[in-house]
């Protein structure tokens, strides 16, 4: 398979033949950095890990070469914290049992470009080899803008699909903004139960980004335990765990709903939530 750039790579942790490996996935996560999607998409790989007939995929689209760095990795300069990024990505994948592991390499000024022509280009040809049930990348109300480039880039190439060649689900989750805000009935949970032992042994293997002073281990586990606890004011507390996504699927069932205007919607709801709860204690 040839992609857009010579250093992409493709990793198969059991050692199937590439064909194979890639129609087998039936969960693909895509994400923008090395790490993003044991993060973001942990509920795909929690449903996969050990199931004889569900694999997990990974979508890595960007290089990552210019993150934060502090101690053991103060000095290391991009392109050696390139290589770093790359071979903890492919780590994660052995640990997990990744069906794939693909890392695009893009630098985040082509994602962030209007179009994304070269991502899209090489999503559109990964997808059209897997045709996974379920999809999980960024939320696109995330505010780091590589994030919401490949989500973007994402929901495009999967309106290039034939209809019946698309997901069933597409999630956009949790990163660099939580789902917090969205209104309950906006929310779609995910349920991370079991899985604490398995994330603590994927977040573990991006040293250099938590040794290297950003402890992303700590602050997702933080999350999911009090989106577990904050969900429901009324109600013991049903999961230990749990990630909260946006429905992205009318996005690609339907190729004419505007995508600004559809996130849009979710944050206008939001407004109209908090101005419905305030103006009752206002009511004379």
């Amino acid at each position: 398979m040839q992609f857009e750039n010579k250093s992409a790579t493709i990793a198969i942790p059991d050692g199937v033949a590439l064909p194979e490996a890639l129609k087998r996935i039936t969960h693909l996560g895509i994400g923008a950095h090395q790490d993003d999607l044991e993060f973001m998409a942990f509920h795909g790989i929690l449903a996969c890990f050990g199931a004889a007939d569900r694999w997990f995929g990974g979508i890595t689209c960007s290089e990552g070469g210019r993150c934060a760095r502090a101690g053991l990795y103060a000095a290391v300069d991009d392109d050696e914290m390139l290589s770093i990024r790359r071979r903890e990505q492919i780590k994660a994948a052995q640990i997990g049992e990744y069906g794939a592991m693909i890392q695009l390499d893009h630098s985040s000024e082509a994602v962030q470009a209007p179009g994304a022509a070269a991502l899209r280009k090489d999503l559109v040809a990964l997808l059209g080899a897997m045709k996974p049930q379920i999809v999980y990348t960024h939320n696109l109300a995330d505010k780091h803008e590589t994030h919401v480039g490949v989500a973007v880039a994402a929901i495009r190439a999967l309106r290039e699909l034939p209809p019946a060649a698309r997901p069933e689900k597409v999630y956009g989750c949790e990163v660099w903004r939580d789902l917090d805000w969205l209104a309950d009935r906006c929310k779609v949970p995910l349920d991370l139960s079991g899985g604490a032992s398995l994330s603590a042994a994927l977040a573990g293997v991006f040293d250099s980004q938590i040794t290297g002073g950003k402890r992303y281990d700590l602050a997702t586990r933080g999350r999911w335990m009090a989106n577990a606890t904050f969900f429901d004011a009324h109600a013991v507390d049903e999961t230990a765990l749990l990630a909260f996504a946006i429905d992205l699927t009318p996005l690609v069932d339907d190729d004419t709903l505007d995508i600004v205007e559809y996130v849009a919607g979710f944050v206008d709801d939001f407004g109209r939530d908090v101005r419905r709860i305030l103006k009752k204690r206002f009511e004379d």
